[in-house]
């Protein structure tokens, strides 16, 4: 049987972090690589693409001025809530709180604190994002057509 999947590297370049933030984040539990998980020195992480898109998120959420513990409350809530569907919602963050916006009819408060001033951070592009990096990562060549697969792995 055949793994795909994404190792550290890989994914810094595509999700556009430091592999010191990918590493901390699985060794942590923020989120931890789907398809196969480090095993001692030589092993490799290997990622999958909704790993891909959540860590994405992450770093979205980051980059918005999120808290790293907020940005875990916030993840871990939507993965309960939203399962695979987790880069199809909106948040609106303030400074100590954020507020779930599913669709235009229905608002959550995540953290349940107060209100002020919102920014809000649009996470349906993220998944486009990282296709687009992934296309980049694997370019398309003369020789092959195609672009090259993501690395593959015999159990």
């Amino acid at each position: 049987m055949s793994v795909e999947g994404y190792r550290g590297p890989q994914v810094c370049s595509i999700v556009g972090i430091t592999y010191r933030q990918l590493d901390y984040w699985a060794r942590t539990d923020l989120i931890r690589p789907s398809l196969a998980d480090a095993k001692g020195s030589g092993s490799q992480r290997r990622y999958s693409y909704r790993d891909l898109v959540e860590l994405k998120v992450i770093k979205s959420l980051l980059d918005a001025g999120v808290s790293l513990k907020q940005a875990r409350t916030a993840v871990e809530y939507l993965r309960q809530h939203l399962g695979e569907d987790i880069a199809t919602a909106n948040l609106v963050i303030n400074g100590t709180g954020s507020i779930l916006a599913k669709n235009g009819d229905e608002l959550i408060d995540i953290l349940r604190n107060g209100q002020t001033v919102f920014n809000i951070v649009a996470l349906a592009g993220v998944q486009l994002e990282v296709d687009t990096a992934i296309r980049d990562l694997h370019p398309v060549t003369p020789e092959t057509g195609a672009g090259e697969s993501p690395v593959s792995v015999a159990n």
